[in-house]
């Protein structure tokens, strides 16, 4: 099963390339002068609920979006986490007034985009469609139609994705870190769980609703092909009957920084990259008069490809794709974070570099601090042709209480801020003294690095308890790697089965991005593949090697395999490299670690490594090392196949994103000569 997956991969990647020319970087244009900024305000009208209405009209396309957003702080949610998300999924349900099948049907007649969240919500369409588009927006948020049936299909799919990212490092990271800066039983620090989510009721909801979703310091903005005489009367007509919850929120629970910087780490067995987060909570706002320096601050640090986090990590030492780093002054979550992805076996040393870059970042040079100058003040003049623009900094202004001129001004404020600013803004937002270090990632493999870089070191659950350190577990003295061997194929079936296999082909399906993917894979004996991946009936990529000869094939183009793709194809003789496993020095008994959530023996090989249960026997999964990294693959649910075991689900994860195979058949030495030509 060596190639079942090894190279899905491949298109994946392909999918992602781009072209790239040429540029000369040492010939970047001088900057014009700083032009003078006249913004227009949007015509502005509230209704007696509380609802703010800003109108932009622009006129250039015939078309009209609606946004509604509300300005409430973080409340908290407790046994119900995640309750808010799931009353937000029932909007799309149809409303006391209409039914599910035919609101969605109007929407999609209308050529609408109409979509909800659990603080507001977006519709967009041609203009001559907006005023019955509104309507339903209206209808949905002001008559929602909750019910057991939609909410319990709504818990179904929510504990199908926890549970989807119980192994991704990326959403352990982002969950775990956020708990441990806030505290995991406060508004801003809890999260989803299947428990929470399965305690949710139909009561549970309504009341979110009443509570939470309401027209009190809510803000509907509309942009577009509109007449501000004509949309008003509208938008009171739809909207006037919303009520008031004049809820009254409680204070936010108080979070402040650890005392001295320290590393948290939480171990997620089957990562092959490390999830690095560096961050502290600060007290930034948008009025604040630091706040243009700390953004040039950050934008010198990880603000982008020739920043000091991506040029270092990146660029010099190579440990990973990107470095980047946040400054955040939201209203009510004011906070910094630096983050990346790197390989296992170099997270210490990345972890160093992040360090060394923060402690810089207070001194910056006269050249840096120009580039970074025009860079922003270019973003921001071509954000302004932009019409949604003008509302956004209405928006902006109410709800961070900024000054009238602030955006007028906005070039001016950018074009003061000195090195010195810059240095002052970094001691008060950027703080390396006082950050976690916060990794997810294989702490048997990263744990003595991180120890020996001299910061305290603590040690989490995925859910974002303390815990101690992992121990690796010790082997039986009777096991050894030919046992492991012999157990995985007696689990499968049996030396007298799995030798009578010539050849396996699969077809199997899985969603990339919502749409569905299928690929059929053949292999058989002495290296020989061919797989076919698809999409909508059309091929997108088909790799065939025969054992000796091969080529890959893109939206209708034959590349010949390069002769280090075909050594690597051809390297692996048997369908089961597990029968060589006693045979081979190249193949190593490393322990037992958790993998697939299973106590697994390790079985290392020159560039890959294979997991397989205590327990059962059965692989539970295996890594393999690539050109462009190691490639983590689970495998589950196995099922009998012609007198042999074969897993039906298989779970890999590329570049940080899960890509999730369901079998759904097999076929046994039924393989042909010409299946690889």
């Amino acid at each position: 099963m060596k190639k079942q997956l090894t190279y899905i991969a491949v298109a994946f990647l392909f999918t992602g390339m781009l072209s790239a020319q040429k540029i000369d970087l040492n010939a970047m244009p001088k900057p014009g002068p700083t032009p003078a900024i006249n913004i227009a305000k949007p015509k502005t009208f509230q209704l007696s609920n509380g609802l703010t209405v800003m109108v932009v009209e622009n006129n250039k396309l015939p078309r009209v979006s609606a946004n509604l957003s509300m300005d409430r702080p973080p409340y908290h949610e407790g046994n119900v986490t995640g309750v808010s998300e799931i009353m937000a999924e029932q909007f799309e349900n149809g409303t006391t007034n209409i039914g599910k099948d035919e609101f969605n049907k109007k929407v999609d007649f209308l050529g609408a985009n109409l979509n909800f969240s659990s603080s507001g919500a977006f519709a967009g369409s041609l203009s001559k469609y907006f005023p019955e588009v509104l309507s339903l927006m209206a209808d949905a948020i002001i008559n929602p139609k909750f019910s057991a049936e939609e909410i319990q299909n709504s818990k179904e799919r929510t504990i199908e994705a926890l549970k989807s990212d119980e192994k991704n490092a990326s959403s352990i990271a982002s969950r775990v870190s956020n708990a441990l800066q806030y505290g995991k039983n406060t508004s801003r620090g809890e999260f989803e769980t299947v428990e929470s989510i399965s305690k949710i009721q139909l009561a549970d909801v309504q009341n979110t609703y009443k509570k939470y979703y309401s027209p009190d310091n809510a803000y509907l903005v509309i942009v577009g092909d509109v007449k501000y005489d004509q949309v008003k009367p509208l938008i009171e007509k739809a909207f006037n009957s919303w009520k008031k919850s004049n809820t009254a929120f409680t204070a936010l629970e108080p979070a402040s920084n650890v005392a001295k910087t320290e590393i948290n780490i939480v171990d997620v067995p089957s990562a092959v990259q490390s999830v690095v987060a560096v961050g502290n909570l600060n007290t930034l706002k948008m009025k604040d008069p630091n706040y243009f320096s700390a953004t040039i601050a950050n934008y010198i640090l990880g603000g982008g490809g020739e920043a000091r986090l991506f040029m270092n990590l990146r660029e010099k030492n190579g440990f990973t794709y990107g470095a980047y780093s946040r400054m955040n002054a939201s209203k009510y979550s004011p906070n910094f974070s630096a983050e990346s992805s790197v390989r296992n076996e170099v997270t210490d040393k990345a972890v160093k570099e992040f360090m060394n870059e923060l402690n810089a970042i207070s001194t910056v040079k006269p050249e840096e601090l120009e580039n970074a100058k025009a860079k922003l003040k270019g973003n921001f003049i071509m954000s302004l042709e932009k019409p949604e623009t003008i509302a956004k900094f209405a928006l902006n202004q109410k709800v961070q209480d900024l000054p009238s001129d602030f955006y007028t001004n906005y070039l001016k404020s950018i074009d003061k801020v000195t090195a010195a600013d810059v240095s002052a803004a970094v001691k008060a937002t950027i703080l390396p003294n006082q950050s976690r270090i916060f990794i997810a990632g294989k702490a048997s493999d990263i744990s003595e690095g991180l120890e020996k870089l001299g910061y305290p070191v603590k040690y989490f659950d995925k859910e974002a308890n303390p815990v101690a350190k992992p121990a690796a577990q010790k082997v039986d003295a009777n096991v050894t790697i030919g046992s492991v061997a012999d157990k995985y194929i007696n689990a499968i079936g049996g030396l007298a089965a799995v030798q009578k296999i010539t050849s396996i082909s699969s077809d199997a399906t899985t969603k990339v991005q919502g749409m569905e993917m299928n690929m059929k894979m053949i292999q058989a004996k002495e290296g020989k593949m061919a797989m076919n991946i698809s999409m909508m009936g059309n091929t997108v990529q088909k790799i065939v090697f025969d054992g000796k000869d091969g080529y890959m094939e893109v939206q209708g183009k034959k590349v010949p395999l390069s002769d280090k793709q075909k050594a690597e194809m051809s390297e692996e003789k048997e369908l089961f490299p597990e029968l060589n496993f006693a045979k081979s020095a190249e193949y190593k008994l490393a322990g037992i670690e958790k993998y697939n959530n299973e106590d697994s023996y390790v079985v290392k090989g020159a560039k890959d490594t294979y997991y397989y249960s205590v327990k059962t026997g059965l692989k539970t999964g295996e890594v393999k090392a690539g050109e462009q990294g190691s490639t983590p693959t689970s495998y589950s649910d196995y099922k009998e196949v012609s007198g042999v075991k074969l897993p039906h689900t298989i779970l890999q994860n590329m570049g940080g994103m899960d890509i999730n195979l369901a079998v759904k058949s097999y076929l046994i030495n039924q393989a042909k000569d010409s299946d690889f030509k």
